[in-house]
Protein backbone atom coordinates (compact mmCIF):
# COMPACT_ATOMS: atom_id res chain seq x y z
CA UNK A 1 0.00 0.00 0.00
CA UNK A 2 2.36 2.51 0.83
CA UNK A 3 4.86 1.96 -2.22
CA UNK A 4 1.38 2.06 -4.57
CA UNK A 5 0.50 5.61 -2.71
CA UNK A 6 4.41 6.83 -3.45
CA UNK A 7 4.20 5.98 -7.37
CA UNK A 8 0.65 7.30 -7.60
CA UNK A 9 1.40 10.93 -6.01
CA UNK A 10 4.73 10.60 -8.06
CA UNK A 11 3.22 9.77 -11.33
CA UNK A 12 0.41 12.52 -10.83
CA UNK A 13 2.96 14.76 -10.34
CA UNK A 14 5.38 13.81 -13.04
CA UNK A 15 2.34 14.04 -15.86
CA UNK A 16 1.83 17.53 -14.32
CA UNK A 17 5.49 19.07 -14.28
CA UNK A 18 5.27 17.18 -18.05
CA UNK A 19 2.37 19.32 -19.03
CA UNK A 20 3.72 22.63 -17.43
CA UNK A 21 6.48 22.33 -19.22
CA UNK A 22 5.11 22.02 -22.58
CA UNK A 23 2.98 25.63 -21.90
CA UNK A 24 5.30 27.57 -19.73
CA UNK A 25 9.26 26.34 -20.20
CA UNK A 26 11.67 28.44 -19.15
CA UNK A 27 14.23 26.85 -21.47
CA UNK A 28 15.00 25.70 -24.71
CA UNK A 29 15.73 22.34 -24.85
CA UNK A 30 19.09 21.52 -26.53
CA UNK A 31 17.32 17.65 -28.14
CA UNK A 32 14.54 16.54 -28.68
CA UNK A 33 12.90 14.99 -25.57
CA UNK A 34 11.95 11.73 -27.21
CA UNK A 35 15.80 10.59 -27.39
CA UNK A 36 16.24 11.80 -23.38
CA UNK A 37 13.11 10.68 -22.45
CA UNK A 38 13.30 7.31 -22.94
CA UNK A 39 16.80 7.06 -21.40
CA UNK A 40 15.40 9.20 -18.31
CA UNK A 41 12.30 7.38 -17.68
CA UNK A 42 13.83 3.88 -18.69
CA UNK A 43 16.58 4.67 -15.70
CA UNK A 44 13.22 5.15 -13.50
CA UNK A 45 11.88 2.26 -14.27
CA UNK A 46 14.69 -0.07 -13.94
CA UNK A 47 15.44 1.74 -10.35
CA UNK A 48 11.61 0.90 -9.82
CA UNK A 49 12.58 -2.55 -10.88
CA UNK A 50 15.65 -3.18 -9.10
CA UNK A 51 14.15 -2.10 -5.59
CA UNK A 52 11.38 -3.91 -6.09
CA UNK A 53 13.18 -7.05 -6.73
CA UNK A 54 15.28 -6.26 -3.63
CA UNK A 55 14.87 -3.84 -1.01
CA UNK A 56 11.26 -2.03 -1.72
CA UNK A 57 10.05 0.00 0.80
CA UNK A 58 12.77 -1.16 3.27
CA UNK A 59 12.20 2.46 4.99
CA UNK A 60 8.81 2.13 6.01
CA UNK A 61 9.62 -1.39 7.17
CA UNK A 62 12.57 -0.45 9.12
CA UNK A 63 10.32 2.48 10.89
CA UNK A 64 7.60 -0.77 11.56
CA UNK A 65 10.50 -2.93 12.99
CA UNK A 66 12.01 -0.58 14.93
CA UNK A 67 9.07 0.72 16.79
CA UNK A 68 8.47 -3.01 17.27
CA UNK A 69 12.07 -3.25 18.86
CA UNK A 70 12.19 -0.08 20.61
CA UNK A 71 15.18 1.39 18.95
CA UNK A 72 16.16 4.74 17.64
CA UNK A 73 15.67 8.26 19.24
CA UNK A 74 12.21 8.81 19.68
CA UNK A 75 11.12 5.30 20.17
CA UNK A 76 12.67 5.96 23.70
CA UNK A 77 11.54 9.43 24.19
CA UNK A 78 8.30 10.33 25.83
CA UNK A 79 7.41 12.42 22.83
CA UNK A 80 4.33 13.07 21.10
CA UNK A 81 3.63 12.30 17.27
CA UNK A 82 3.02 15.98 16.84
CA UNK A 83 6.44 16.56 17.70
CA UNK A 84 8.00 12.88 16.55
CA UNK A 85 6.64 13.21 12.97
CA UNK A 86 7.84 16.67 11.78
CA UNK A 87 11.37 16.15 13.31
CA UNK A 88 12.02 13.07 11.83
CA UNK A 89 10.99 15.02 8.69
CA UNK A 90 13.03 17.57 9.22
CA UNK A 91 16.27 15.58 10.04
CA UNK A 92 15.71 13.14 7.32
CA UNK A 93 15.73 16.09 5.00
CA UNK A 94 19.27 16.95 6.50
CA UNK A 95 20.68 13.24 6.17
CA UNK A 96 19.60 13.58 2.50
CA UNK A 97 21.64 17.14 1.79
CA UNK A 98 24.68 15.48 3.59
CA UNK A 99 24.35 12.67 1.73
CA UNK A 100 23.95 14.89 -1.46
CA UNK A 101 27.43 16.44 -0.55
CA UNK A 102 28.74 13.55 -0.14
CA UNK A 103 28.16 12.47 -3.16
CA UNK A 104 29.71 15.68 -4.98
CA UNK A 105 32.82 15.47 -2.75
CA UNK A 106 33.63 11.46 -2.38
CA UNK A 107 35.01 10.24 -5.66
CA UNK A 108 33.30 6.42 -5.54
CA UNK A 109 30.22 8.07 -4.96
CA UNK A 110 30.48 10.82 -7.74
CA UNK A 111 31.31 7.90 -10.32
CA UNK A 112 27.32 7.11 -9.43
CA UNK A 113 25.95 10.41 -9.01
CA UNK A 114 27.76 11.59 -12.28
CA UNK A 115 24.67 9.72 -13.99
CA UNK A 116 22.22 12.36 -12.56
CA UNK A 117 24.36 15.27 -13.66
CA UNK A 118 25.18 13.96 -17.40
CA UNK A 119 21.95 15.10 -18.36
CA UNK A 120 22.43 17.66 -21.29
CA UNK A 121 18.99 19.56 -20.61
CA UNK A 122 17.17 19.94 -17.19
CA UNK A 123 13.37 19.26 -17.08
CA UNK A 124 11.22 16.99 -14.89
CA UNK A 125 12.54 13.45 -15.96
CA UNK A 126 16.39 14.51 -14.77
CA UNK A 127 14.71 13.76 -11.17
CA UNK A 128 14.33 10.29 -11.63
CA UNK A 129 17.76 10.00 -13.81
CA UNK A 130 19.62 7.99 -11.28
CA UNK A 131 22.27 4.90 -11.54
CA UNK A 132 20.53 1.53 -9.73
CA UNK A 133 23.45 1.08 -7.47
CA UNK A 134 23.33 4.54 -6.54
CA UNK A 135 18.98 4.54 -5.94
CA UNK A 136 20.13 1.18 -3.75
CA UNK A 137 22.89 2.75 -1.84
CA UNK A 138 19.97 5.68 -0.80
CA UNK A 139 17.85 3.36 0.47
CA UNK A 140 20.33 1.64 2.18
CA UNK A 141 21.29 4.97 3.79
CA UNK A 142 17.99 6.19 4.61
CA UNK A 143 16.79 2.50 6.53
CA UNK A 144 20.03 3.31 8.85
CA UNK A 145 18.73 6.94 9.50
CA UNK A 146 15.12 5.76 10.06
CA UNK A 147 16.00 3.14 12.52
CA UNK A 148 18.65 5.73 14.47
CA UNK A 149 16.36 8.01 14.77
CA UNK A 150 13.20 5.61 15.12
CA UNK A 151 11.23 8.04 13.23
CA UNK A 152 7.40 6.63 12.99
CA UNK A 153 6.25 4.49 9.66
CA UNK A 154 4.17 7.81 9.21
CA UNK A 155 6.91 10.48 9.16
CA UNK A 156 8.81 7.97 6.94
CA UNK A 157 5.70 7.48 4.49
CA UNK A 158 5.39 11.56 4.28
CA UNK A 159 9.21 12.11 3.94
CA UNK A 160 9.52 9.52 0.59
CA UNK A 161 6.62 11.53 -0.60
CA UNK A 162 7.65 14.91 -0.35
CA UNK A 163 10.89 13.95 -1.27
CA UNK A 164 10.04 12.90 -4.78
CA UNK A 165 7.69 15.52 -5.16
CA UNK A 166 9.93 18.31 -4.50
CA UNK A 167 12.24 16.41 -6.70
CA UNK A 168 10.12 16.32 -9.80
CA UNK A 169 8.88 20.12 -9.01
CA UNK A 170 12.11 21.38 -8.40
CA UNK A 171 13.82 19.95 -11.53
CA UNK A 172 11.18 21.46 -13.79
CA UNK A 173 11.78 23.17 -17.00
CA UNK A 174 9.66 25.51 -15.28
CA UNK A 175 9.70 29.30 -13.73
CA UNK A 176 7.78 30.97 -11.30
CA UNK A 177 6.88 34.61 -11.01
CA UNK A 178 9.83 36.55 -9.62
CA UNK A 179 8.47 37.55 -6.58
CA UNK A 180 6.73 34.61 -5.78
CA UNK A 181 9.90 32.60 -6.37
CA UNK A 182 11.87 34.52 -4.56
CA UNK A 183 9.57 34.33 -1.50
CA UNK A 184 8.88 30.17 -1.89
CA UNK A 185 12.92 29.98 -2.14
CA UNK A 186 13.11 31.18 1.48
CA UNK A 187 11.29 27.54 2.57
CA UNK A 188 12.01 25.17 -0.40
CA UNK A 189 13.98 24.33 -3.20
CA UNK A 190 12.57 25.85 -6.67
CA UNK A 191 13.40 24.81 -9.69
CA UNK A 192 15.76 28.41 -10.42
CA UNK A 193 17.32 27.67 -7.84
CA UNK A 194 18.51 23.93 -8.42
CA UNK A 195 19.23 24.83 -12.08
CA UNK A 196 22.12 26.28 -10.48
CA UNK A 197 23.17 23.27 -9.02
CA UNK A 198 23.19 21.68 -12.74
CA UNK A 199 25.13 24.46 -14.72
CA UNK A 200 28.26 22.60 -16.08
CA UNK A 201 30.47 25.03 -14.29
CA UNK A 202 32.14 23.57 -11.23
CA UNK A 203 31.51 26.02 -8.61
CA UNK A 204 27.66 25.99 -9.28
CA UNK A 205 27.68 22.46 -9.59
CA UNK A 206 28.86 22.10 -6.46
CA UNK A 207 26.41 24.22 -4.56
CA UNK A 208 22.66 23.97 -4.06
CA UNK A 209 22.37 20.78 -2.80
CA UNK A 210 18.87 20.51 -0.97
CA UNK A 211 16.46 18.72 -2.14
CA UNK A 212 13.27 20.02 -0.65
CA UNK A 213 14.53 22.46 2.24
CA UNK A 214 16.91 25.42 1.26
CA UNK A 215 17.67 25.82 4.84
CA UNK A 216 20.44 23.95 4.99
CA UNK A 217 22.34 25.44 1.89
CA UNK A 218 22.08 28.63 3.30
CA UNK A 219 23.23 27.21 7.27
CA UNK A 220 26.03 25.00 5.76
CA UNK A 221 27.41 27.70 3.20
CA UNK A 222 26.27 26.10 -0.01
CA UNK A 223 23.80 28.56 -0.66
CA UNK A 224 24.48 30.41 -4.77
CA UNK A 225 21.75 32.60 -5.00
CA UNK A 226 22.51 33.58 -8.85
CA UNK A 227 24.74 32.01 -11.61
CA UNK A 228 27.20 33.76 -13.49
CA UNK A 229 24.65 33.55 -16.81
CA UNK A 230 21.20 33.91 -17.33
CA UNK A 231 19.29 30.64 -16.12
CA UNK A 232 17.89 30.60 -20.14
CA UNK A 233 21.32 30.72 -21.07
CA UNK A 234 23.85 28.71 -19.06
CA UNK A 235 25.33 25.55 -19.76
CA UNK A 236 23.50 22.33 -18.38
CA UNK A 237 26.26 19.22 -17.93
CA UNK A 238 29.29 18.30 -16.95
CA UNK A 239 31.88 19.16 -19.49
CA UNK A 240 33.14 15.62 -19.74
CA UNK A 241 30.25 14.25 -21.06
CA UNK A 242 28.96 16.80 -24.21
CA UNK A 243 28.49 14.24 -26.77
CA UNK A 244 24.46 13.32 -26.54
CA UNK A 245 25.56 9.75 -28.61
CA UNK A 246 27.60 9.08 -25.95
CA UNK A 247 25.15 9.18 -23.23
CA UNK A 248 22.68 6.05 -24.06
CA UNK A 249 20.79 4.02 -21.31
CA UNK A 250 24.00 1.25 -21.56
CA UNK A 251 25.97 3.89 -21.35
CA UNK A 252 25.04 5.33 -18.46
CA UNK A 253 25.00 2.21 -16.45
CA UNK A 254 29.09 1.89 -17.48
CA UNK A 255 29.53 5.26 -16.58
CA UNK A 256 30.51 4.09 -12.55
CA UNK A 257 33.02 2.01 -13.91
CA UNK A 258 34.85 3.72 -16.56
CA UNK A 259 37.94 6.10 -15.92
CA UNK A 260 36.36 9.59 -14.28
CA UNK A 261 36.79 12.83 -16.78
CA UNK A 262 37.39 15.57 -15.68
CA UNK A 263 34.40 18.01 -14.79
Amino acid sequence: MEAMLRFGVSAAILLLMMAWERLRPTRPLSGPRHRRWPINLGLAALNVGVLRASLGAAAWLAAHWAAGQQLGLFNNLLMPAELTVPLSLLLLDLAIYAQHVAAHRWRWLWRLHQVHHSDLDFDTTTAVRFHPLEILLSMLYKVLWVVALGAPPVAVMVFEIILNACALFNHGNVSLPPAFEKTLRRLLVTPDMHRIHHSARPSETDSNYGFSLSCWDRLFKTYCRQAQQPQTEMTIGLNGFRDAQTLGLVQLLLMPFRPLRKR
